[in-house]
């Protein structure tokens, strides 16, 4: 190790193992934030690369956790993560706070949860919510779940990687929901511009003159949003302003336009399935809100098809 390991109150505040983009972007934070920090890798190349800005090279997890009161984990998954701090003596994470952000199901994170909690050890969930160049900024979000005190008392370090470190409940699986959900958002927004941006390049246009326009509808999704939120809390699809029956007919035109322009049309044929659907339950005058009851109900499995003997 470059820098010794010493006990927790004499030695760096933090460690991070785990340095692949994201692991280092986040010991690059507490390097450039002030905080003592201890880098460990099983690829030792990955550590010794932070060792000229600052941060201790552990030779092993034991002196990189030992280095610290709060572990900082940043590994591909829970389940790696769950097998790398199991490879630690027992003894090890005493009086230290392990937190992990690698990116789970909430599921995943309920089972870390409880995982830890049957070895009696302090764990701390959370969901990094930014790209690797916004973590130490001002800008930087992360979400944490579970066991608050934790937060709390680890929270002068951990606001070195997001000034925004919001808790966002007791349920450890909720950071990891909060992080889906809005990753589903994230994609499906992305996904329907570059389809709309290729119907527009296949039909002479460009998708830079594109963009300035569908950022007009960009503009009216945040009260859309609470409308939509409002009518899915209560249960009530009011179809006064606009409805299915009517929508249907514009989706049918993303569809028909993205077929003309020789396209992948299975996004719009989806979004035209749901709201088809929706009116062949007789829900025809209802908002769009309505189609929130399609999407909770999964599919039917296609029938399997019998092979040949």
């Amino acid at each position: 190790m470059t820098n010794p390991a010493a006990s927790p109150t004499q030695a760096p505040a933090a460690a991070v193992a785990g340095l692949g983009p994201m692991g280092s972007a986040l010991a690059r934070a507490f390097l450039a934030g002030g905080v003592p920090t201890t880098v460990w890798n099983r690829t030792r190349a990955k550590a010794d690369a932070l060792a000229p800005e600052g941060a201790g090279v552990a030779a092993d997890l034991a002196s990189a956790v030992g280095s610290a009161r709060t572990l900082v984990t940043c590994l591909r998954d829970h389940r790696s993560t769950r097998e790398l701090l199991e490879s630690l003596p027992a003894e090890a994470l005493t009086e230290r706070t392990a937190v992990v952000l690698a990116s789970s199901t909430p599921a995943e994170a309920r089972e870390t949860q409880a995982w830890a909690d049957a070895r009696g050890l302090d764990l701390l969930i959370g969901a990094i919510m930014v790209p690797t160049p916004l973590i130490g900024t001002e800008n930087s979000l992360i979400l944490y779940s579970g066991r608050k005190e934790l937060l709390e008392r680890s929270r002068p370090t951990l606001e070195v990687l997001a000034p925004r470190s919001e808790y966002v409940g007791d349920d450890p699986g909720m950071a990891s929901l909060l992080d889906t959900g809005m990753l589903d958002v994230f994609f499906a927004g992305m996904t329907g511009f570059l389809h709309a941006s290729a119907m527009a390049t296949a039909q002479g246009s460009a998708a830079a003159d594109f963009a300035p326009w569908a950022k007009e509808m960009l503009a009216i999704l945040p009260a859309t949003f609470d409308g939509l939120a409002a009518a899915v809390d209560a249960g009530e699809h009011p179809g006064h302003e606009d409805n299915l029956a009517m929508e249907l007919a514009a989706l049918g035109h993303i569809v028909h336009t993205s077929r003309e322009s020789g396209l992948d049309s299975r996004l719009p044929e989806l979004m035209h399935g749901l709201a088809r659907t929706a009116v062949e339950r007789g829900h025809g005058a209802d908002g769009w809100s309505r189609v929130v009851d399609m999407l909770r109900k999964a599919p039917a499995p296609e029938p399997e098809t019998a092979q040949a003997g």
